[in-house]
């Protein structure tokens, strides 16, 4: 194997273990005499950790580590919450808004209920390890439920249904987009308006039927989340 290839996997480990977002790395010429090569070889191996995006170089700064986005995989039975407890981080969500609202065309159509009709609205910020990640607006449909709904605060919505009213939900579609944010979410999700955010859009059944129960949309940080479809 190449002498480059082998300091970019040993520098990738280092980096993963005791190295922060923010943090640079040593010099290009301290690191030529830790590994005994010469600079080019050094700088060849650093081009493989911005390649991946695990360092960016800062011109007249040095090499500088980025955050790593999270993966969260694509499918109908993906939790966010499990997911991001399994790469060992610590998410959270909080419902930051309540309340009922008139079903627009699209809302009526989609729940089969009349138009203007009451649904119910919530709006919960996601956080990984403190940091907000995402702003969602979940719609359900069935006006039933709101006497329990109202009084959930934090956690997954999804295991709340599930142990209060014994109601499982499963994906039946999502649709994505990049778009830049607005002023909303540049405050809830702490971002300069320069950083694009993914928008998710997803439909919810009832586990074991087609009748879809909750719309939600999403608002996420581009540069924390990596979306991974599964084939």
């Amino acid at each position: 194997m190449r002498v480059y290839l082998d300091i970019a996997r040993h520098l990738e480990q280092e980096v993963r273990k005791h190295f922060q977002a923010g943090d640079y790395l040593p010099s290009e010429s301290k690191l030529a005499k830790k590994y005994d090569v010469n600079r080019h070889t050094v700088r060849r191996a650093i081009d493989e950790l911005v390649f991946t995006g695990l360092v960016e170089r800062q011109q007249g700064r040095g090499n500088m580590v980025v955050s790593q986005p999270y993966d969260y995989p694509l499918h109908s039975g993906a939790h966010f919450t499990d997911n991001l407890i399994e790469q060992g981080s610590l998410p959270t969500s909080q419902v930051i808004s309540r309340g009922l609202v008139a079903a627009n065309e699209k809302m009526a159509g989609m729940f089969g209920v009349e138009l203007e009709s009451q649904i119910i609205k919530l709006r919960t910020l996601r956080k990984i390890n403190g940091i907000p990640a995402s702003v969602i607006d979940h719609y359900l449909a069935d006006l039933d439920w709101w006497p329990v709904v109202k009084h959930f605060e934090v956690g997954s919505l999804h295991v709340f249904l599930k142990e209060k009213l014994d109601m499982s939900l499963t994906r039946k579609s999502t649709r994505l987009r990049a778009m830049m944010p607005k002023k909303t979410d540049c405050r809830l999700l702490q971002l300069s308006g320069k950083t694009p955010i993914m928008v998710f859009k997803t439909t919810n059944v009832i586990t074991g039927t087609d009748r879809i129960v909750e719309f939600s949309s999403s608002h996420t940080r581009s540069d924390l989340v990596e979306i991974v479809l599964e084939h």
